[in-house]
């Protein structure tokens, strides 16, 4: 299902260890490539430590603003797994063992081992949609507009695929890159001016910094951005023009 209207969504990181250094996150990274083929704009990412009163608050404020939330982790069979209850807290929403996900583990284990703590792993708000895993078996669940995720990155990807159907898309955000070697701040004004006569764009200006022995390998990527093909592409061929008005030139980029 496509739609001409904004889908937005945000992402909602749960876990100490990402807070704490210990572990570097890259399903941000992940859900945002997964979203921009479907139109879906992505505006804005939190972290919360393992906490449920920072869970609930995060969770509230982020699905009354965007049309989807995607958490990531908390899901898994130990005492500090919470995110469960969390979001059932938020929906206030009783949490219990879900039938269909208790058999889904039970099948995965040998007889006496699907024990106590990872029959938690069932546990989610009354009349959650099972989201499932096809690496681990332990389900994630959607509640409403959220979908709650594994944090394990692998699983999280599979996770993701069993969303893909229950999304509305959007038209897709189209994209051009131009590298060159020019500092920003030599075409900043220029591209301030470009920005002005397309607001519907957005222009971003990323430098890149040289590598020791490989002279010129410093610059800047710029990117255009936007839903309008042809604006795109004028936007594009004037950014081009002001660079060549500095007698360098430009390389398209993936």
């Amino acid at each position: 299902m496509r739609d001409d209207a904004p889908v937005t969504a945000a992402v909602l990181i749960i876990g100490d260890e990402i807070l704490s250094g210990r572990t570097q996150d890259s399903n941000l990274a992940a859900i945002a490539r997964f979203l921009a083929p479907l139109g879906i704009d992505l505006k804005e990412a939190r972290v919360v430590p393992d906490l449920e009163i920072a869970i609930v608050a995060a969770v509230n404020a982020l699905r009354r603003r965007y049309t989807y939330v995607f958490t990531t982790g908390g899901i898994g069979p130990t005492h500090d797994d919470i995110t469960a209850d969390a979001i059932g807290a938020a929906f206030g929403l009783a949490v219990e063992h879900d039938d269909a996900a208790m058999e889904i583990l039970a099948a995965r284990y040998r007889p006496g081992e699907f024990n106590e703590r990872r029959q938690r792993m069932a546990r989610m708000p009354k009349g959650a949609r099972i989201i499932r895993n096809r690496v681990s078996a332990a389900p994630g669940f959607q509640i409403g507009n959220v979908f709650v995720l594994a944090g394990v990155p692998k699983i999280m990807e599979v996770m993701l695929e069993d969303v893909r159907p229950r999304l509305q898309h959007a038209i897709p955000v189209i994209s051009r890159s131009l590298k060159v070697q020019l500092p920003e701040g030599q075409i900043a004004d220029g591209l301030e001016a470009i920005q002005k006569a397309h607001p519907d764009l957005r222009i971003g200006s990323y430098p890149f910094f040289a590598i020791p022995g490989m002279p010129g390998s410093s610059g800047t990527t710029l990117v255009i951005r936007g839903r309008n093909n042809a604006e795109v592409d004028v936007a594009a061929n004037e950014v081009l023009a002001l660079i060549e008005s500095f007698g360098a030139s430009a390389t398209a980029v993936e």
